[in-house]
């Protein structure tokens, strides 16, 4: 029966998956945090449902990023420009590199049973941010205030390749998906605002594979883990995530195109880090079941 406390725990599981999908602190991890405490998942169930409800936020960069989606159509269907192909190019081999990484990790991590340290990867991540105002701040003094930051006009396969691995790596729990593709075209010198744009298109096919994995490799473990909400509630989170996330999307990419981008991307190293170092004091307690 679908009663009050189900709704409440369905809208906390919502908006701690729409907000966090967006934030260099791994929506998988928190996911895992949520659904521990409140639905009393164990690790391979909390780590098979947080990759199941990507689906929530994959709607949502749908909806928000629907032109370039339209596109990545075109394109596929050979009727785009030399521009339209270029994103088209850069999605397919970023996703083809994320799923030739992404995989194997999974299938690896879905074996264990909680004794790998989530907050490390966290920590990492929330350095490597601070590096990236440091560059900001390198390339602005430099370059000034029509600086030759990069587009996606200006990498080329190599680069798609790095991004494609970095977004794979967001397989393993505590890597945030979005902080590290985000991350390392920041570190490439790419233009704030085109990192997170195209951090978050290539995101739709990376989070929707993640889906479609979950059902394949996982599927008795995501029946025992959705049971815990039933449909209505999954239903519920997932509209919830969507909703939180096309305001979120919509948020950082404005600030993005601020003098004061900077800021942000210190505010979400210090996230980063201080959510890691929590995680890291205080472990979860998994049961191997």
């Amino acid at each position: 029966m679908f009663d009050i406390g189900h709704v409440i725990v369905s809208i906390i599981v919502g908006i701690v998956q729409g907000i966090s999908e967006w934030l260099p602190v791994s929506s998988k991890t928190q996911i895992i945090i949520v659904s521990h405490y409140l639905l009393g998942l164990n690790f391979q169930q909390a780590y098979a449902f947080g990759l199941f409800m990507e689906i929530g936020t994959v709607l949502a960069a749908i909806i928000y990023f629907r032109k370039e989606v339209w596109t990545l159509i075109k394109a596929l269907l050979g009727k785009g420009n030399a521009e339209e192909f270029k994103l088209f190019k850069f999605v397919l081999v970023a996703t083809i590199v994320t799923g030739i990484v992404a995989v194997p990790l999974y299938v690896i991590t879905d074996k264990v049973s909680g004794g790998y340290n989530i907050g490390l990867p966290m920590i990492i991540l929330g350095a490597i941010l601070f590096v990236d105002a440091i560059v900001i701040l390198y390339s602005r003094s430099k370059y000034a205030e029509d600086s030759k930051r990069r587009t996606l006009g200006s990498i080329g396969l190599k680069e798609y390749v790095f991004i494609g691995f970095a977004q794979g790596l967001a397989a393993l729990p505590g890597v945030s998906r979005s902080g590290a593709t985000t991350s390392t075209m920041l570190l490439l010198n790419v233009e704030a605002q085109e990192a997170f744009r195209l951090s978050f298109v290539i995101g739709i096919f990376a989070s929707a594979a993640a889906f479609f994995v979950t059902i394949i490799f996982s599927k008795a473990v995501i029946f025992s883990a959705v049971a815990g909400l039933g449909i209505t509630g999954i239903l519920v989170s997932i509209v919830i995530a969507a909703l939180v996330s096309l305001f979120l999307i919509d948020f950082l990419l404005n600030m993005a195109k601020k003098a004061k981008i900077v800021y942000l991307i210190v505010a979400l190293g210090i996230i980063a880090i201080a959510g890691g170092i929590i995680i890291s004091l205080f472990p979860l307690g998994f049961s191997a079941g």
